[in-house]
């Protein structure tokens, strides 16, 4: 990871995947300048980083356009901010502009590739089969080396690799091991490290005291809501904090009463986000 930029445990986060026309249109409906007062109630703040699509939403850029969001990265650049590129790399979501290539894979290999939808909140994305028996973790490799070269590219400091716990998941359609999510998993960090960018772990607690070494920093969804973050002995976020790494958390439907104490005694840096898992540039509730 020598020369990669790794946020400090104190760095306050946003996360916003999605944006509306007349918003921040300059920077591709990224609100760069947003800030709301902590939970205490004291003036308000604004992120250090921000986890952002590498595509503008297409309801700014419009329907079909492909954007990379630079405008958006040189503007948290100059406010002194850092920026994660959001990456899908364990389901294939059918309105991204590379989707036809896992059709296309998923067609010639009899349906070794694209399994269940990922949930009815997301039915528009579909569970990867990251086993290789055919081919398939290589593929998805290759796919994902080129949307990490545009990130990198685009000015990006850090990528956020989504879905890399699909071996604990009974609804995917495929049956993968810990030790092929962990193959998986290890790929993906060396790939950004490759290009240069630090790495974060998203979700995936079971795994994390042999992911600790690749990856420096973690993204948690919900910890407090399912009570994975703050168990006994704790699961694996206190260990990143232990080692100098920020664990960043978003909860959706708890308000911030009910978890932004406890995220503090443990070190997490914790937000609101919307109760409807969206993700546009409010709320932004942080908790300090």
């Amino acid at each position: 990871m020598h020369g990669c930029w790794q946020p400090p445990l104190d760095a306050r986060w946003q996360y916003q995947l999605q944006a509306k026309p007349g918003v921040a249109d300059d920077t591709g409906g990224i609100d760069v300048d947003i800030c709301e007062p902590p939970a205490d109630g004291s003036p308000c703040v604004t992120p250090d980083v921000f986890d952002i699509d590498l595509y503008v939403d297409q309801k700014v850029a419009g329907d079909g356009n492909f954007v990379i969001d630079t405008a958006a990265v040189d503007a948290i650049h100059a406010a002194g901010g850092h920026a994660v590129c959001y990456v899908d790399a364990g389901d294939a979501e059918t309105y991204r502009i590379d989707y036809h290539r896992f059709v296309t894979f998923d067609r010639n290999c009899d349906g070794c590739l694209i399994g269940n939808p990922f949930s009815q909140v997301f039915p528009d994305e579909f569970f990867l089969n990251i086993n290789n028996d055919q081919g398939q973790r290589d593929f998805i490799l290759k796919v994902n080396r080129a949307r990490v070269a545009k990130c990198a590219k685009a000015g990006f400091d850090s990528v956020e690799w989504d879905i890399i716990d699909t071996y604990e998941d009974p609804h995917s359609g495929f049956h993968i091991s810990y030790r092929t999510q962990l193959k998986f998993n290890t790929r993906l960090a060396n790939l950004a490290h490759e290009f240069g960018m630090s790495v974060a772990m998203k979700n995936d607690p079971s795994q994390v005291k042999d992911l600790l070494p690749y990856f420096d920093f973690a993204i948690v969804e919900e910890c407090f809501q399912y009570h994975f973050c703050s168990g006994n002995p704790d699961p694996g976020e206190v260990a990143f904090i232990g080692s100098g790494k920020a664990v960043f958390e978003v909860e959706y439907r708890l308000t911030r009463a009910t978890f932004c104490d406890r995220a503090a005694r443990l070190g997490i840096s914790a937000i609101k986000k919307s109760r409807t898992y969206s993700l546009f540039a409010e709320p932004y509730r942080p908790c300090r």
